[in-house]
């Protein structure tokens, strides 16, 4: 029963991956926010959400974003920390001090790496299925004046936007995890659109422009798709936010690999080996996976890693496989298997397999006698049924069922799964 078992552990994550697919579009997404005042003038949490509500998503947000704050200071905050052990989040937004990331590289080093990955160690073990998301801020309208003395790179709003950018980008590769380019999107805006103000009377904080700049630049990164069309605006015109769904959008999607975004993703990497006589050999070297379904173009489907599957009849199969993760993150890679091998016919007389159609089971038996044991998803025996040697019978099944199966009484045991449309 082991093999079974084991075998089911991956059928109930094909069938999570099946309903995280069909349902993603009507599901809640939990944010949380850990910032200062840059993520909490103008509330950019509620915008996000709002922002969301009207693409047709639903996210509940929540937030500790105490003035001032830095990484080592929400490491000890003790609403920070609550609202992580609270665990369930699917994402949650790191923004540090708004000047620190763009100090001297030592700087950094001491007195911000670090505690971003305690912050980061300490949500995943909360809520292991979260994706971190370093938020990267902007510089300054007219750079860091009371740094410019001494680290000329932050006199000017373009070299304090570097320094921002170099560190955020290194506390995301540090962590595997997502940043959401705010600060980029940020600087397209002011060389490409100068009319729109972004900063508020400081020259530092956000206007509503700027953090509505902001909650398009996070919904991207979360979703993974445009916010344009949005019908949510706050209080600016509907050509500004036009303007900055159109920004944000742009600057996150062309460019995803560069702002680390789904380097946590299941990749599928299937390969298979022609093995002639109809055996074809299918294995994976995929990335991030913990989970495998191979639909094998035939009726036959299998979870493991690696095994060898024989066609019964020359022809062109598409082959579907998924790869998974525990957290319901998929990727599929669909590609033709031909097989083209003579002496398919003489295969016909010793393989044993089972498959389905709209009126059940078929058992093709090419060998010696033996039991069929039919089980269910939770590994209770539905049916035994006796199978002669050299014989093909047809068992009526319900449909809409995974199946799997065990035939013992073969010389080599064997063992599947089959589902009946």
């Amino acid at each position: 029963m082991t093999l079974y078992l084991h075998a089911m552990k991956h059928l109930f994550a094909f069938l999570i991956l099946l309903g995280t697919i069909g349902s993603a579009s009507a599901q809640t997404t939990r944010v949380l926010f850990i910032g200062n005042s840059y993520t909490a003038v103008n509330n950019l949490p509620e915008l996000t959400r709002q922002l969301a509500l009207s693409l047709g998503d639903t996210l509940v947000v929540n937030s500790s974003t105490p003035g001032g704050y830095t990484f080592n200071g929400h490491t000890t905050n003790t609403a920070t920390q609550n609202l992580i052990d609270q665990g369930g989040w699917n994402y949650v937004v790191l923004q540090e001090q708004s000047q620190l990331p763009s100090f001297p590289p030592a700087q950094v080093a001491a007195e911000s790496l670090p505690y971003a990955t305690a912050l980061v160690d300490s949500i995943r073990a909360h809520s292991p299925c979260a994706e971190p998301v370093f938020y990267m801020t902007w510089g300054r309208e007219n750079g860091d004046a009371d740094n410019c003395a001494s680290w000329p790179p932050v006199c000017t709003y373009e070299g304090m936007q570097e320094q921002l950018r170099i560190n955020y980008l290194q506390m995301a590769q540090d962590n595997s995890t997502a940043c959401a380019p705010a600060g980029m999107a940020w600087k397209r805006v002011r060389e490409e659109f100068p009319a729109i103000g972004l900063y508020a009377a400081d020259g530092s904080h956000p206007s509503v422009a700027g953090s509505y700049l902001v909650a398009c630049t996070m919904y991207s990164t979360f979703f993974r798709r445009t916010t344009m069309g949005a019908t949510f605006t706050s209080t600016l015109d509907a050509t500004t936010a036009a303007t900055l769904q159109q920004v944000a959008s742009s600057v996150v999607l062309d460019s995803l690999s560069t702002w680390n975004i789904g380097v946590n993703d299941p990749v599928a990497l299937p390969e298979h080996t022609d093995l002639g006589g109809g055996q074809v050999a299918f294995s994976e070297n995929s990335t991030n996976t913990t989970n495998n379904f191979w639909d094998l173009g035939d009726g036959s489907t299998n979870m493991e890693s690696s095994f060898t599957h024989t066609y019964t009849a020359v022809g062109n199969y598409t082959v579907t496989y998924i790869a998974t993760d525990d957290c319901g993150r998929a990727d599929t890679s669909i590609f033709q298997v031909d097989v083209t091998t003579t002496g398919i016919t003489e295969l016909q007389t010793s393989a044993f397999r089972v498959t389905s159609d709209v009126n059940g089971l078929s058992i093709h038996n090419g060998g010696e006698a033996g039991t069929l044991e039919l089980f269910d998803t939770q590994g209770r025996v539905l049916r035994s049924v006796r199978v002669d040697a050299r014989s093909d019978q047809r068992i009526s099944w319900p449909g809409g069922q995974f199946v799997l199966w065990r035939f013992v009484g073969a010389t080599v045991p064997k063992s599947g799964v089959v589902v009946v449309p």
